[in-house]
C-alpha cells in the first residue's frame, strides 16, 4: 500500500493551538495500517513493513505521544500465546466534519476518525455567494459539533468540503458551475470564520477516497466509481492512488457517447451519458411518454409495476449504463466496479438490462466484471468530504 505523501499535493494547514504533525514513511504507513485494519499486534505490524521491534517502537512513539494511536489490552499474541497490548486508534477522540455543497443545499455529517457518521444535519444555501455559503457552512459546522457533548468545535480536528467544479490545491474552487462560482477562495474563508483546518475537494474524487479506506472498495487497489445524479461522475484508483488530475472536477465521462440515435443533452451531444443516465434526462423521456410530469423515483416505481413507457425508458438508461460500465471495464481493466450515486436505484431496477450491454460490449474470454451497486444519498457524499479531511489529518495530503 502506497501511503506516502504526494511532493505535489497541499497540506493540511496547522490547528490553532496546535495539532497532531504527519509523519512521513514509514510512521505513515504503520498509522493508515492501524486505522484501516486495527487494533493489530506490533508483531503483526512489523512482519507486514519488514520492521525490528525497536524500529516499530521508535516510529510508533510519536503517534501514540500525539494521542492518534493508543494501545489495548485484554488480547494474546497467536504466535507466542503471551498477552500482548496491540495498537488501535481511539476514533471517538478525533471528530471531522464533512459538507457536501449542491446548488442548493448544504449537506453535513459529524464522524469519527473511522468515518462513522455521529450526526447529520442539512441547510438550503438561500444565499450562493460565496460569503453566504460560506456562512452557511460555518453555522453547520457549530452546529453539528454542539450536538454531541463530548466534541464542540474544539473537538473537530478539521473540516472538509466537496462539490461538483474545479478545486485547486489550497482550496479554492477554481469553477464550480452549479453555483455560478470561479476562482473563489472557499476553503480561507471557512478557516477565517471556523478557526479550524478546512480541505475542499471535487466531490467525485471525495466520494472515491471514501470508497477506497471505509467502503465498498476497501483494500482493492485498482478500482474505478461511477455515479449517476444530476450528472455523471467517475473516479478511478491505480496502484491504490487516487488518479486526481486537474480535469478531474469537469465531469469528462458524461460526454462519452453511448447511442449516437439517443436524445441530446444541453450542449448538444447526441445519445452521451448525460443525455440518458441522468435524473432529469430519465425523468424528461419518460413524462414525455406519460404525456404528465413523473418524479424519478415514480418511473422507477412504475417500471417495476410494469408500466410499458416506464420499462422502455429504464431499460434504454439502464443499457446505457451497462455500455458505460463495460467501456471502464475495457479501457482501464479495474479489480471491481462501484455504482453509486442518488441516481443509482436505476441500476437495480434495469439490472437484467445493463448486466445484459455489459456482457454485449466485453470479450467473452475477459474476467467478469465485479460490479458493486452503493445505493446511497447525500449524507454519504458528505462522508466522503469527511473522508477527505481524516485523509489529509493522518496524511498530511488529501491524496
Amino acid at each position: 500500500m502506497t501511503v506516502g505523501p504526494s511532493a505535489a499535493a497541499p497540506t493540511l494547514p496547522p490547528r490553532p493551538g496546535g495539532a497532531w504533525t504527519p509523519l512521513t514513511g514509514a510512521a505513515h504507513r504503520i498509522a493508515v495500517a492501524v486505522l484501516l485494519d486495527g487494533p493489530l499486534p506490533r508483531s503483526e505490524l512489523a512482519r507486514r513493513f519488514d520492521l525490528s521491534p525497536g524500529s516499530l517502537t521508535r516510529l510508533s512513539r510519536p503517534l501514540l505521544d500525539s494521542g492518534l494511536l493508543v494501545e489495548t489490552t485484554g488480547a494474546y499474541d497467536p504466535t507466542s500465546g503471551r498477552p500482548t497490548r496491540p495498537l488501535d486508534v481511539d476514533e471517538s477522540s478525533h471528530h471531522f466534519i464533512g459538507v457536501k455543497l449542491t446548488a442548493t443545499t448544504a449537506h453535513a455529517v459529524l464522524t469519527t476518525l473511522r468515518a462513522r457518521v455521529v450526526a447529520a444535519e442539512e441547510a438550503l444555501l438561500l444565499d450562493t455567494s460565496p460569503a453566504g455559503v460560506a456562512a452557511t457552512v460555518a453555522d453547520l459546522v457549530r452546529s453539528l459539533a454542539s450536538e454531541v457533548a463530548e466534541v464542540g468545535v474544539d473537538g473537530v480536528r478539521a473540516v472538509g468540503v466537496s462539490l461538483g467544479g474545479r478545486v485547486g490545491e489550497r482550496g479554492e474552487v477554481r469553477s464550480a458551475r452549479y453555483l455560478g462560482w470561479s476562482d473563489v477562495p472557499l476553503g480561507e474563508l471557512l478557516e477565517d470564520l471556523l478557526g479550524l483546518p478546512v480541505v475542499v475537494d471535487n466531490d467525485m474524487l471525495s466520494l472515491t477516497r471514501a470508497e477506497q479506506w471505509f467502503g465498498a472498495a476497501r483494500r482493492c487497489d485498482h478500482f474505478a466509481v461511477l455515479t449517476i445524479g444530476e450528472g455523471v461522475g467517475y473516479g478511478l484508483v491505480v496502484h491504490d492512488e487516487v488518479v486526481d488530475p486537474p480535469d478531474a472536477g469537469v465531469g469528462l465521462l458524461g460526454h462519452f457517447p453511448l447511442d449516437p440515435t439517443g436524445p441530446l443533452c444541453p450542449q448538444g451531444h447526441a445519445g452521451c451519458a448525460d443525455s440518458l443516465l441522468t435524473i432529469s434526462a430519465v425523468t424528461a423521456r419518460a413524462s414525455t411518454g406519460l404525456r404528465r410530469p413523473v418524479r424519478y423515483e415514480e418511473v422507477l416505481d412504475l417500471a417495476l409495476e410494469g408500466d410499458p413507457v416506464a420499462r422502455r425508458v429504464v431499460d434504454d438508461a439502464a443499457r446505457g449504463l451497462g455500455r458505460l460500465v463495460a467501456a471502464v471495464g475495457n479501457l482501464t481493466m479495474p479489480q471491481k466496479v462501484v455504482l453509486s450515486g442518488d441516481g443509482i436505484r436505476l441500476a437495480e431496477v434495469g439490472r437484467a438490462a445493463l448486466l445484459a450491454q455489459v456482457a454485449a460490449d466485453r470479450n467473452p474470454l475477459a474476467s467478469p466484471l465485479d460490479i458493486d451497486v452503493q445505493q446511497t444519498g447525500f449524507r454519504e457524499w458528505a462522508r466522503g468530504a469527511a473522508v477527505t479531511a481524516i485523509r489529509t489529518f493522518v496524511l498530511g495530503t488529501r491524496a
